[in-house]
C-alpha cells in the first residue's frame, strides 16, 4: 500500500543521510519508527479480567442481600468468629 506522508525539510534530510549511512531507504527508517512506537503498545495487550469465580451454591436460602449484618455473619460464624 502507498501513503504519503509529509515531514518537515530538515528531519527528510536527516533520514536520507542515515539511510544512505545505513544502507537502507526513508521507507525502511519510517517502516521502522513506526513500529519501534507501535509494538509496546501492541505487547501491552488488552485488559483481560482474571476468573473469580468461587464455589457453591450462591447466596444461601433465607438471606437477602439486604441483609449485610447476616450475610457478615454467616461468612465470619465458620472462621470462628
Amino acid at each position: 500500500m502507498k501513503t504519503t506522508v509529509e515531514l518537515p525539510d530538515s528531519l527528510l534530510r536527516e533520514a536520507k543521510r542515515v539511510a544512505l549511512r545505513d544502507h537502507t531507504t526513508v521507507r525502511v527508517l519510517i517502516e521502522r519508527g513506526l513500529r519501534a512506537v507501535l509494538n509496546p503498545r501492541r505487547q501491552a495487550g488488552a485488559f483481560a479480567l482474571r476468573k473469580a469465580s468461587f464455589r457453591g451454591d450462591g447466596l444461601a436460602a433465607g438471606l437477602s442481600l439486604r441483609d449485610w449484618d447476616a450475610v457478615r455473619d454467616l461468612i465470619y460464624s465458620e472462621r470462628g468468629a
